[in-house]
């Protein structure tokens, strides 16, 4: 299977971060088809196309994805969106 690792510094506190990457993580559910919940820091997220993580730490955010053959072909461009996506909420 086809996987996604992003590592993204997050340049604010833990909380913060995890506010506004929860805000990312519901919008990547709906586009994906997935379901998940957060549990501290850690989302984790299952569906017919996809499985991972979002892991919030003190100073970066993991995005881990495994994309499922109907994704597969559309890997360069759901990790684009990713890495958009953090870069436009957290910068660098």
């Amino acid at each position: 299977m086809p996987t996604i690792d992003i590592h993204h510094p997050h340049g604010t506190t833990r909380a913060a971060a995890l506010e506004t990457t929860q805000k990312i993580a519901s919008r990547m559910s709906e586009k994906l088809g997935t379901k998940g919940q957060w549990q501290d820091g850690l989302y984790t997220f299952t569906g017919p196309g996809a499985k991972g993580s979002i892991n919030v730490d003190d100073t970066q955010v993991r995005v881990m994805v495994e994309l499922g053959m109907m994704l597969a072909l559309m890997k360069g461009t759901i990790e684009d969106e990713i890495r958009r996506k953090l870069e436009e909420h957290f910068g660098h």
